[in-house]
């Protein structure tokens, strides 16, 4: 059968156009690789300079801390009726953690959920460590909270450092775009209203119960429970569990504890909300004596735990051992009743998205911004608590890259920490080296460039140092 000249000639043009047309959506929708180095950049030398003006204000304070406690549930209540995000009721909630799960709701809750908070001050420097039994923090979370804080108690956002114990298994129903939604189901604002809350609660509550008391770090190796999961035994891993006591001096005591392994024992069978390892670990600790048991993600990128068992009890396996660790330590770990206590809390530019497609070509940065949850404000920050240093990071923060930190801080008499999910979310912040590597970390999760892992080191190592000089 011959087709008419007319008919295939309409049948050409219209392939034409239609070939026009995918030609101008791939010229539009991608953009190769920036790989102009980040201190030539703009971004960089906005940062820079801003660090450099905070750098001028850096005043140690010294003397006797007074430290104060919040502890608040953030467990749901799944109900029949219309959510009341007053009473923390809701008909249902997606767990966040897993794509695979596409955003089916909870089915129930196996242990309880807590938002917690440490207030330190010493002389007129006050910061409060939060950490919740949560994926991330959110930016709409972290800016809503800082938002009520200060409106109740004055304390600013630079004087709060967030993080999260990223369980799996908690609460969603938070995250915007496309991909957010992928990982925490569909965006519900009443759920984040009643987070906020919360959140809030815990740290004014902290705030309100400053009292004199004591402070004293310890930490010890744990290599058998965790690994690496991006490059395994060619790569490095961070082994240290890092934990922080904070005692007031009427005897009450709080425990912070920070370790570099992944909170997946659960996996993405799992529908149940849960604390995973992370709150076997705090449950542990506070049957024992700790008032109060704080987890704080370390630099979980690139780390996976190693337990046994299987579900639930692969979670505690883990939690307990660790806990027991910390108890057989606590007799030994000295505190001090005279501190130092500064902070830097640095607003950070980023460079474009540069979510990849090929090794070299990347979606455009619009198309991305459509797709990718927005980082709101972005914060690295670093305190020095004693002799510790703590610094936390808006992502999921390599733990091979915490080793260089360690090592440069052992130099100086100080022990180094970084944790993550601060209280924005770009991705994963990995070495340089494995930019290229073709894993789920450096090509799905690497949301800003072969430079990112660079920038961030230059910025966290800086403040360190800043910090070190201080008399």
């Amino acid at each position: 059968m011959r087709i008419p000249l007319k008919i295939l000639g309409i049948v050409l043009k219209a392939l034409g156009v239609i070939l026009v047309l995918v030609g101008i959506a791939l010229f539009w929708g991608l953009q190769r690789v920036d790989y102009l180095p980040y201190f030539e950049s703009d971004y960089y030398g906005r940062t820079r300079g801003r660090l450099d003006s905070l750098s001028t204000q850096l005043v140690l304070g010294k003397g006797k801390p007074l430290l104060g406690f919040g502890k608040v549930s953030i467990t749901p209540t799944l109900g029949d009726g219309e959510d009341d995000p007053r009473a923390g009721v809701f008909t249902s909630i997606p767990l966040a953690g897993y794509g695979d799960r596409e955003g089916v709701a909870a089915i129930g809750i196996h242990d309880s959920l807590f938002v917690k908070a440490v207030a330190i001050r010493v002389q007129n420097k006050l910061m409060v460590l939060i950490g919740a039994d949560i994926l991330v923090i959110p930016p709409e979370l972290s800016a809503g909270v800082s938002r009520r804080v200060q409106e109740k108690t004055g304390v600013t956002r630079q004087q709060l450092f967030f993080s999260a114990t990223h369980t799996h298994s908690g609460v969603g129903a938070w995250a915007k775009g496309w991909v957010g939604e992928q990982f925490a189901g569909e965006p519900n604002a009443k759920v984040m209203e009643w987070l906020i809350s919360r959140f809030a609660e815990a740290v004014i509550e902290a705030i309100v119960d400053l009292k004199p008391g004591s402070m004293g770090s310890g930490s010890f190796l744990a290599p058998d429970l965790v690994s690496n999961r991006l490059v395994g035994e060619k790569g490095n891993k961070n082994t240290e569990f890092v934990y922080l006591l904070a005692q007031q001096d009427n005897g009450a005591k709080v425990l912070i504890g920070t370790f570099d392994a992944h909170s997946t024992t659960l996996g993405g069978s799992n529908m149940y909300f849960s604390g995973d390892y992370p709150g076997y670990w705090q449950r542990k600790l506070e049957h024992s004596g700790i008032e109060m048991a704080q987890f704080m993600a370390g630099s979980m990128g690139s780390h996976s735990p190693n337990s046994r068992g299987e579900e639930f009890e692969k979670a505690r396996f883990m939690g307990e051992i660790l806990a027991d660790s910390v108890i057989d330590l606590l007799g030994e770990t000295t505190v001090k009743d005279s501190i130092g206590l500064e902070f830097m809390s640095l607003e950070t530019d980023l460079p474009e998205y540069h979510v990849r497609i090929t090794d070299h070509l990347r979606m455009h940065p619009r198309l991305a911004a459509r797709l990718f949850p927005p980082p709101g404000e972005v914060y690295f920050q670093v305190a020095r608590i004693g002799d510790l240093m703590w610094a936390t990071a808006p992502a999921d923060f390599s733990g091979e890259m915490t080793l260089r930190f360690k090592d440069s801080m052992t130099k100086e008499g100080y022990k180094a920490v970084v944790s993550s999910f601060n209280g924005s979310y770009v991705g994963y912040i990995i070495p340089e080296k494995y930019y290229h590597y073709d894993s789920y970390e450096s090509r799905l999760m690497s949301w800003y460039g072969p430079y990112m892992g660079p920038y961030g080191n230059e910025l966290i190592h800086r403040m360190m140092r800043k910090l070190t000089i201080l008399y």
